[in-house]
Order: C-alpha cells, then sequence, then structure tokens
C-alpha cells in the first residue's frame, strides 16, 4: 500500500561513514539523496544526489535535516538529539552502524546519552564508541535497503 510520499534519504554526512553504502542503495532504488554538511564535501555527480552545505553555527546541519524530515524521509545520523528531532517528524532514522532509532527506543538513548555526559563532566574516563567495523557497515547495508522497501511501500 503506497501512500504516495516519495521516499528520500536525508544525510547527516560530516561524520558518515556510509555514503558510499547509502550511494549504492541510493541507485538500485533510484530514489534521491540529500547529503547534508557543514562544509563542501565531495558528491558523486548523479541526479539523485544533491549536496546541502550549511552555514558552520552549531546545529545548523541538524536543524535543517530536522526540518526537512516527514514521513518519507530515511535520516542517516549518529546524532541521537537529530534522530529524536526526525522521529519526531515522521522520519525513519538509521545510525550508520544499522541500528535503527525508533519511537520506542529513543527515550533510553537519550536518557544514556545523558547519563554518560554526566560521567564525563564529573572526570570519569569512558571508553567511547567501537571502532567502525566491517560487520557495521554490512549490516548498515541491510538495514538501509529494508528501511527504502518499507518507505517505498508507505508502510
Amino acid at each position: 500500500m503506497s501512500t504516495g510520499v516519495r521516499p528520500r534519504i536525508l544525510v547527516d554526512a560530516d561524520a558518515c561513514p556510509v555514503k558510499e553504502e547509502i550511494y549504492k542503495v541510493a541507485f538500485r532504488h533510484e530514489i534521491p539523496v540529500v547529503v547534508v554538511s557543514n562544509q563542501h564535501l565531495r558528491v558523486p555527480a548523479h541526479p539523485l544526489l544533491s549536496r546541502q552545505v550549511v552555514s558552520d553555527a552549531f546545529d545548523a546541519a541538524d536543524d535543517w535535516i530536522a526540518e526537512q524530515s516527514a514521513p518519507g524521509a530515511i535520516v542517516i545520523t549518529a546524532d541521537i538529539l537529530l534522530a529524536d528531532r526526525a522521529l519526531k517528524a515522521g522520519a525513519r532514522v538509521l545510525a550508520p552502524t544499522g541500528k535503527p532509532f525508533t519511537t520506542s527506543s529513543i527515550g533510553g538513548a537519550i536518557a544514556t546519552r545523558a547519563i554518560m555526559a554526566d560521567l564525563r563532566a564529573g572526570g570519569d574516563q569512558l571508553g567511547g564508541p567501537a571502532p567502525f567495523a566491517k560487520t557495521d557497515r554490512s549490516r548498515f547495508l541491510q538495514a538501509l535497503d529494508q528501511a527504502v522497501v518499507a518507505a517505498k511501500r508507505g508502510l
């Protein structure tokens, strides 16, 4: 059942390690991608790909993506607060590791983020996220493909 909403992918691109994978899925499904960044990034010349360079103001890329988020949009970001804003606008959201952010999981992610920030502010030495791995790339490709198929069906 199609809703008539044309899917598109919005990429929080400044630190995104899976841009090539996004392009591959977009080309296969023939859906547009907007690469959003605070600086000029190289984007392949292709009619489905566009670049949106925003100011270097704090959260300018996040603000632009949140404003463009809507049903049919698939947002790619590791930023939990942007994920929350995009979900509230009706978009699907995936982390570059392939982990989906959902309305049922985002509250816990925000709480964990706040706890970790408090611990760091208190001087605790915490390890960062695990290094990005080949399995993350593979999981992302599969998750993005599934999200695109669902978005095209209007599910």
